[in-house]
């Protein structure tokens, strides 16, 4: 994992269930002033994240209109 993708895995690990936007992420894990493309930045970040967990992405869940939170899924 990148240095963000790892920053990011760990902030919604910390707080299972709990839905954050791309705003609360991208301050999170960047630490600096939100840029324009703060959408487009934390979207490729989760794809990432997704494409690398693999089997596992159902991990991290959409919300629609607020979006996204980790989960631990019942088997």
């Amino acid at each position: 994992l990148t240095h963000h993708e790892f920053f990011t895995l760990a902030y919604l690990i910390q707080h299972p269930g709990w839905v954050f936007s791309k705003e609360q992420i991208y301050e999170e894990v960047y630490g600096d002033i939100l840029p324009i493309y703060v959408d487009n930045t934390i979207h490729c970040l989760v794809y990432s994240l997704r494409k690398k967990l693999e089997a596992n992405s159902k991990y991290i869940q959409t919300v629609r209109g607020v979006e996204y939170k980790f989960v631990i899924p019942e088997e």
